[in-house]
């Protein structure tokens, strides 16, 4: 008889009230009451073991996907069945080695002036000395730099996914786990997603059709160029629908995620005033050590995704446990990033316990592991640096004795409740003698990180005068 780790008694809609309204204290008290491994019941998983055991979450992403494979139901019902959440087994494995090569090594350091042009552009509407939450900035940033660098939208094209795609994510993470109606009118919410996704391909279409017809495709760095030269091993090309849901899904995994993470970067720093003092001298002197720790320790102590886990499709026996074919298991990363057996004193924030260290892979897990991995981990890394870095060359972040801000799950992402609330005065941009501007993948000139400043505060100048007259209307929409 398959053995689950031990679990409350309560009814299941007593259980799922308490998962779906209060996800981060409720698996932590579950947690302290039955140990590291638990049973509850989240909807629509049923009744689900939690993991949070370093060695029985390792032995899970290893796994082969033959036994353990991406969980039911998942991200690929509104993404669309070529997605990487949706393809599963080989044709995951095929489409995954595809989209790998775009989000690594010197590939990254096209980005980064496009990422540090974003940012500046958006923070040319900061106002100093007023509080405000620098979320809807970050999603803002995120947005665009990814608009650019995977889609490579401009123009009429950009305009169109920077209105659409908000709207469509959002509602598609709320249609996530209902059920998909056969029929259903135009005004019902999957036919207003559906309406949406058809808006999506036509947009779509329009940058394959204008990138066919580019005769420097070749010298083209956006995703969608790559996808487009890409090739299986039988030498086939992606299908138009395959690329619109692989973008999609590349869109809708790191544009939220990353915006929160910056976030909680601002809701940290400022409660650490010290460690944001000598981030800011090593800014200044053009280092990067302390910066790369500062990131990986967010997002330990402020994960922005709860959980991630794997569909059983054969029994698996995993550490102590005996688990039977057709269950679903999940992998609590902030009850991980919590056990005092893996991470010492967890609850500090103290980026110099990743200061020149690489986290275990295994233990830190924001991304996920294994084969399921998030593919897009590295341009996250990338596109937090970049923008942390700028920032800093550009602002000081008052700090602020507030008690810190609390947890709030909006279904798909943790934020900060108050949206990382920031106090900011501008700094005199410059470029140091002994600066490099290290990339995060390698090393960047000096003169083209200031080139790229000098252009993005150009643009800047234009959009303060801009923003000074709906000034009003921008603070409505910050608070």
């Amino acid at each position: 008889m398959p053995t689950l780790p031990p679990g409350p008694s309560t009814p299941r809609f007593v259980q799922a009230f308490a998962t779906l309204t209060q996800p981060h204290r409720g698996m932590r008290r579950l947690r302290d009451r039955y140990g590291d491994a638990f049973t509850t019941y989240i909807p629509p998983f049923g009744e689900t073991p939690i993991l949070s055991n370093p060695g029985e979450i390792k032995q899970l992403f290893q796994t082969s996907s033959d036994i353990a494979e991406t969980l039911e139901p998942n991200l690929g019902r509104v993404l669309g069945p070529g997605s990487l959440f949706a393809l599963k087994g080989d044709a995951h494995k095929s489409q995954r080695k595809l989209l790998i090569p775009p989000f690594h090594g010197k590939k990254l350091i096209a980005f980064e002036q496009l990422v540090e042009e974003e940012t500046v552009r958006e923070t040319a509407t900061w106002q100093e000395g007023r509080a405000f939450p620098v979320l809807p900035s970050t999603g803002r940033i995120t947005l665009n730099a990814i608009l650019r660098a995977v889609f490579g939208a401009e123009g009429d094209e950009l305009a169109a996914l920077r209105e659409l795609l908000p709207r469509m994510v959002k509602l598609g993470s709320r249609l996530l786990f209902l059920p998909i109606p056969q029929r259903g009118g135009k005004w019902s919410p999957w036919g207003r997603y559906r309406a949406m996704r058809r808006q999506y391909d036509d947009v779509i279409d329009r940058l394959i059709d204008k990138a066919e017809r580019d005769d420097d495709l070749d010298d083209r760095n956006d995703v969608l160029a790559m996808m487009l030269q890409s090739r299986y091993d039988d030498g086939t090309a992606m299908s138009r629908r395959d690329v619109a849901d692989q973008l999609l899904t590349l869109l809708a995994a790191g544009h939220e995620t990353t915006a929160t993470t910056l976030a909680w970067l601002v809701e940290r720093l400022r409660r650490h005033p010290a460690v944001l003092d000598e981030l800011v001298a090593e800014n200044d002197a053009g280092g990067r050590e302390l910066r790369d720790a500062v990131i990986v320790e967010v997002q330990r102590v402020r994960p922005v995704i709860d959980l991630v886990g794997r569909h059983l499709k054969a029994d698996l026996t995993l550490g102590r446990w005996e688990l039977p074919k057709g269950r679903n298991v999940l992998v609590s990363i902030d009850l991980i990033h919590d056990d005092p057996a893996v991470f010492a004193n967890p609850r500090a924030f103290d980026p110099s316990r990743f200061r020149g260290e690489k986290p275990d892979l295994y233990h830190w897990i924001p991304f996920g592991g294994g084969i399921r991995r998030c593919l897009g981990a590295a341009f996250a890394t990338m596109e937090l640096n970049v923008v942390l870095r700028t920032w800093l060359r550009d602002f000081t972040f008052v700090p602020t004795d507030e008690p810190d801000e609390r947890w709030y799950s909006r279904g798909v992402a943790n934020q900060p409740a108050k949206g990382g609330l920031a106090v900011v005065r501008r700094r005199t941009v410059r470029v140091r003698p002994n600066e490099t501007a290290t990339s995060t993948t390698g090393a960047q000139s000096q003169s083209g990180s200031a080139e790229a400043a000098q252009r993005a505060h150009r643009w800047a100048d234009g959009r303060r005068s801009e923003t000074s007259r709906a000034g009003a209307a921008t603070k409505q929409e910050d608070v």
